[in-house]
């Protein structure tokens, strides 16, 4: 090896020499994002803020658990926010009707990256006893990722703490290396806003609803 060239650490056989052992630590970024995830990770699972609002009876629950009988403090969570730029996290608690659908799907494009959602009970996840009906969206994933389902019409808040530990679980098998919010390249996609009208329209199925007017 001459004067000037690198080592190759990932080179079988590479050693690194005995005076420089115990005082210099060879590496390289590979290597060292994976030291760094789990105090990284660590950080934003035990600072999750959730964003201040609520939809039907799933919020008295989601009130109840960040009381001091089941306190969300616990899980650095207890910091609700009222802007969804300052909130990682959207617990969407109860029915999801057609006129508030458009303001949930702009909320979550106000949020910054990563954030995750929750869907809190029966309503929010596919409908619950409101299924199909004319004013209720069955289910919030039709619009938005979610990331934990919650069941229960309420659920109770130890099962919404459930849910919680199963998001903070998420966040731990993430890693800096293979998120895309953390590639230079990475761009916003907004998710198109629905439309209300004599019924609710999802921008992303314009073109269906052409072809199927064209036939």
């Amino acid at each position: 090896m001459t004067e000037n060239a690198v080592p190759n650490i990932n080179a079988p056989g590479f050693d690194v020499p005995a005076e420089m052992q115990g005082q210099v630590a060879v590496t390289n970024m590979d290597r060292l994002l994976k030291l760094l995830d789990p105090a990284y990770n660590w950080g934003r699972r035990s600072s999750i803020w959730p964003m201040m609002f609520g939809l039907a009876c799933c919020a008295i629950e989601m009130i109840c658990t960040a009381a001091s009988r089941y306190d969300l403090a616990r899980f650095g969570m207890e910091v609700m926010r009222p802007s969804p730029r300052q909130s990682d996290m959207m617990i969407v608690s109860g029915t999801v009707t057609k006129k508030m659908i458009p303001q949930i799907v702009r909320l979550y494009n106000q949020m910054p990256e990563p954030k995750y959602v929750i869907a809190m009970g029966a309503c929010a996840s596919g409908g619950g006893p409101f299924k199909e009906g004319y004013n209720v969206v069955s289910g919030v994933d039709k619009y938005i990722p979610v990331d934990v389902y919650v069941p229960g019409c309420p659920p109770t808040p130890q099962a919404l703490l459930h849910g919680l530990m199963k998001l903070q679980e998420k966040i731990d098998g993430q890693s800096i290396t293979r998120e895309h919010w953390y590639d230079s390249d990475v761009k916003a996609v907004a998710i198109p806003v629905p439309v209300l009208g004599p019924d609710i329209i999802d921008p992303r199925d314009y073109k269906a609803i052409q072809q199927a007017a064209k036939a």
